[in-house]
């Protein structure tokens, strides 16, 4: 077999021109692909990272059926005080693998400037638990924050940016907070301006903060009681495992009527922006697809033509006894050095041209984020995978150009000398 390779190796020396010709187009390929899967898989988690890390967290449990009516933000879905026992004692459990968790109350209300009244979605947090389970949540709120810990305060509101225009108003500003309880009694609430948000994707949005406590107030609230927490992970590529396991444990906690008590959803299940992360996902599939198909068709263009070319050393070799099987191991191990050399020479360069993009700086933006730093990575899996696509296309489009010189027959083969 080693002799093979070394007679594979040296016929395709004997071509030096269409070798390299073939060679550099799968090179190019595979570049190609390392390149888009480095920048697109790093813009994909760059992307959700935004989203989890300043708004949904990784993974969030409400009551059972809130999720399902969430347009309404419904208060009579709220999680009451047994449920956040059982779910601090959850957390305890498994805080090996749950970094942080915020309790919330999500509510709509109706905000006034004494002049105008317009509807608000608002979420009220207690601040040290919200910059632990979304420590970026603070980086879209417009202007210096004297203590990042306590972004929200008692009798503070922060306002979207869209609303803060509407109504001219701006931090210091006093406004009135009017909202139905769940029993469906209005009470009003009186606030200050502390900041502006920004919107996460752009100038839309109507979502605005305030302090759990004054929410309990406005919403006439006794205890403790939440409807939303948003977890985050340490380790959020562990999010599917995590995922299943507090599943099965939140089923455990049953109602009167023998029926889960909670759920738990994914960001991906709660985020429209899943379907740009399922599309990257998509195009690096088809960038892959597009790379079998050239090295498919280079690698079976250089094979069939080398056949060709020595259908008269074929019947030679054949006709001096080398068996059919040794001459189907010849031209497969002459694709196979090909697609290997190649793809060695393709990893190398695809990894050098995305090092070389991280030492550019390029910079670019994503919705409301500017100034944002491209930082490409490629795992090693995705060029294992890559390589052992590469080669086990190499094997099969050799394959048939092989068979087709073995299967010669000696005499047949000499009438080209």
């Amino acid at each position: 077999m080693k002799n093979i390779f070394k007679i594979a190796i040296r016929n395709l020396f004997r071509y030096k021109r269409r070798t390299l010709m073939t060679s550099l187009l799968i090179v190019l390929g595979i570049v190609l692909v390392i390149v888009f899967s480095g920048v697109s898989v790093s813009f994909k988690s760059m992307m959700i990272g935004s989203i989890t890390d300043s708004m949904l967290g990784h993974l969030q449990i409400h009551k059972k059926g809130y999720v399902s009516s969430i347009d309404n933000l419904p208060l009579h879905l709220n999680i009451d005080e047994k449920g956040i026992k059982q779910l601090d004692n959850l957390f305890e459990k498994h805080k090996d693998i749950i970094g942080a968790f915020s309790y919330r109350i999500k509510f709509g209300a109706m905000l006034s400037n004494f002049q105008e009244t317009t509807n608000i979605r608002l979420t009220a947090v207690q601040p040290q638990m919200e910059n632990a389970a979304c420590p970026r949540l603070v980086e879209r709120i417009i202007g210096d924050i004297q203590n990042t810990s306590k972004f929200i305060e008692k009798g503070k509101i922060i306002i979207p940016e869209n609303l803060a225009k509407g109504l001219k108003l701006k931090p210091g500003d006093e406004v009135v907070l009017i909202a139905n309880n769940k029993d469906g009694s209005v009470n009003g609430l009186s606030l200050k301006v502390s900041n502006i948000i920004e919107g996460l994707l752009g100038p839309s949005g109507r979502d605005g903060f305030v302090h759990i406590d004054d929410a309990k107030i406005l919403l006439r609230i006794y205890g403790e009681e939440i409807n939303e927490v948003a977890i985050r992970l340490k380790n959020p590529d562990k999010l599917g495992g995590v995922n299943k396991l507090l599943t099965d444990e939140l089923y455990q906690f049953k109602n009167k009527q023998n029926t889960p008590v909670f759920e738990l959803h994914t960001w991906a299940d709660l985020s429209p922006f899943s379907t740009i992360a399922a599309i990257v996902d998509l195009l690096i599939i088809t960038v892959k697809m597009v790379l079998i198909a050239i090295v498919l068709i280079s690698i079976l263009n250089i094979m069939m033509m080398s056949v060709y070319e020595r259908v008269s050393e074929i019947g030679t070799i054949s006709a001096i006894g080398t068996l059919p099987s040794k001459v189907l191991w010849l031209f497969m191990a002459e694709g196979f050095s090909l697609g290997i050399i190649s793809t060695i020479v393709g990893n190398v360069i695809g990894v050098l041209a995305l090092f070389l993009i991280n030492i550019a700086n390029i910079h670019f933006s994503f919705g409301r984020m500017k100034n944002i730093l491209l930082e490409t990575s490629i795992a090693p899996t995705e060029l294992i995978s890559v390589s052992l696509i590469v080669i086990f296309i190499t094997i099969i489009s050799s394959l048939q150009p092989a068979l087709k010189a073995s299967r010669m027959q000696p005499v047949e083969a000499l009438r080209h000398v």
